[in-house]
Formats: C-alpha cells, structure tokens, sequence
C-alpha cells in the first residue's frame, strides 16, 4: 500500500510539472528570439546594402528633405568647418558629424522634431546645406572647396566612433580656452570620453579673444535681475577648465552657461567690466568647449598628426569602426 501510494504521489509531481517546465521553456525561448529579432534588426538597419537616410528638417522651407547619408557628411563638413582647412582635420570633422548623424538615427533624442525628421540643418544639430546652396555659398570658389571637402568625406567613408561598442555623443565646437571642458561641468552628467583634455592650438584662432559690449538694461532683461548703480557682480567659480562655473550678477547667481547662452556670448569662459551704462565681458574661445575643438584639430593637423590622432585626443577612449 505504501509502495501505490508512494508511486501515485511521483506521477502526480511529474503530471503537474510539465506543463510549468513548457511554460519556462517557451518564455526563455521567446525572450531569446525577440532579444535576436531586435538585434537583427539593428544590424540590419546599419550594414543594409541601401544606403542609410538622414531626414533632415529644412528649417527655411520647413520641410523634411531625404538625404544618404554620405552626402549629409558632405554637406555638414562644409557648413561646419572651413575647407580650407588641413584635410586630416576635414576628415576629423567627417567622422563626427557621420558618427552624430548615425547615432541620431539609431537613437532619436529631439522630442519637438517635425514628424519623420532625424535632424534639423541648423546649430541645434549640425549646420547642412545642399550642394545647390553651397554654390550660391561660395560661387567661383566652389569647385576646389567642394573637391576637398568630398576627398575628406571619402576618406572616412562609413566610419564612425564608438565607446565600449556604443555609438558617441560627438560633440564639436570652433575654439577653446586652451582645454576642453568636461561633460558634466556645461551638461550635468559625466560622460567618460567628454573630459577635458588640453588644446593648446587654439590660440591662432581668430576667435580666441572677443569682448562684447551689452547695455546693461539689456542684460537686466536677458537674465531676469537687477544691477546695482556701481557694481556688476563677481566669478564666484570656474570649472577644471577655466570657465565659468557660478556667477553673481545683479541680485541673483547664475551658471556660466545660462549667462553665456541668454547673452549670446562667445565663450562660458569670461571676464566681466562696467563701462558706465554697459557692461564689458571679455571672453576666451568660441563655443561650449566640450568634445572636439575645431582649431585645435587644425593646429594638430598643421603639426602632421592623422584624423585618427585628432580625434583620439578629443574622445578619450574611443575606437573607430565602420559601419
């Protein structure tokens, strides 16, 4: 009786337990299949014989304009940077704006883009133009300065820079303080390739030193405080790099970015002067200084380093690889 009953209780057990054994094994097969199925997918959107498609919005005729990928790079190098620029920095500049341009498309972060837009053509993401309009740009000069630009364009054709096998924030801007700045200290999050590296090149650029004259009812208004009759404010700190991290002007305590985006200045990197009813701020640089200096890449480029070297120096820790 022991020996029935004893039986009974394993064939129940058994009977009970492969149904629940299929129900895991269906789960961890189909979690498995659709975890392939996106990566599939992925793999196939970037290594698809058809040409990748950037839509960009044109912002002039408010329109969404298809356009490959390759002739996107085109357009943005010789919107972004001068041509006549050493070609290893073009090329430098072809592989950020490509590897921007694909991570845009691959990770859409722009919530108020017209529907079926990637990018826009202005500073909000990167400067494009058409070939068209870069002959109106450049009339007799646009054969060479195009012809430059293609070669840079090609040289690195596909090619775009990753961390740990992650596609990059590629990041760019025209002239530093002499450093570039951490992420973190203009965005808030630390980002391990975006820390602040030397550039020492930048100071033949033109904009290295500027001074802009704002009348102080201007900046009152900009910044939303109010200036004392004899006074302006003081530097309270500035990040590793030298610019300007917080700021008394007025009544109020600002970040170097706010009053560096709210008046329109070069560099978040400043000295301020009162100049009876205007103030003087005297800036170092030109941009937000994170990720690759423009100049700094020419300096290097006029030095004899490679593209790859160029952009090594800037992001830290990356690799390139073709798509």
């Amino acid at each position: 009786m022991k020996r029935w009953l004893l039986y009974f209780i394993l064939c129940m057990i058994v009977f009970f337990s492969i149904p629940v054994f299929l129900v895991l094994l269906f789960q961890e097969e189909h979690q498995q299949n659709t975890s392939e199925t996106k990566d599939r997918e992925a793999t196939e959107i970037i290594r698809s014989d058809e040409p990748m498609v950037i839509s960009v919005f044109r912002t002039e005729m408010e329109k969404v304009e298809e356009v490959e990928l390759e002739d996107y790079v085109v357009g943005v190098v010789a919107s972004e940077m001068p041509a006549e620029f050493e070609i290893e920095a073009l090329k430098a500049q072809a592989l950020t704006a490509r590897t921007y341009a694909v991570k845009q498309f691959t990770e859409p972060t722009d919530i108020d883009l017209p529907e079926g837009a990637f990018v826009t053509d202005s500073e909000t993401h990167q400067v494009y133009h058409s070939e068209e309009e870069l002959k109106e740009l450049w009339g007799e000069d646009y054969q060479w300065k195009i012809n430059r630009v293609k070669e840079a364009v090609e040289a690195t054709k596909g090619q775009v820079l990753t961390y740990e096998g992650e596609l990059i924030t590629a990041a760019f801007f025209s002239t530093s303080n002499g450093y570039t700045e951490n992420a973190e200290d203009y965005w808030e999050n630390p980002v391990p390739y975006l820390q602040s590296v030397e550039s020492p090149w930048d100071t033949d650029s033109p904009r290295y030193h500027n001074s802009k004259k704002i009348p102080i009812a201007t900046v009152e208004e900009r910044l939303g405080t109010k200036i004392a009759s004899t006074s302006v404010g003081e530097i309270i700190s500035r990040t590793n790099s030298g610019r300007v991290k917080e700021v008394t002007i007025g009544n109020d305590t600002f970040t170097g970015r706010e009053v560096r985006e709210k008046l329109k200045l070069d560099s978040s990197d400043f000295e301020m002067e009162r100049a009876g009813n205007d103030i003087i701020f005297h800036t170092k640089g030109w941009g937000h200084g994170v990720g690759m200096s423009q100049y700094g890449a020419l300096g290097m480029a006029e030095e004899g380093k490679q593209y790859t070297d160029i952009v090594k120096h800037y992001f830290k820790g990356v690799e390139i690889v073709t798509l």
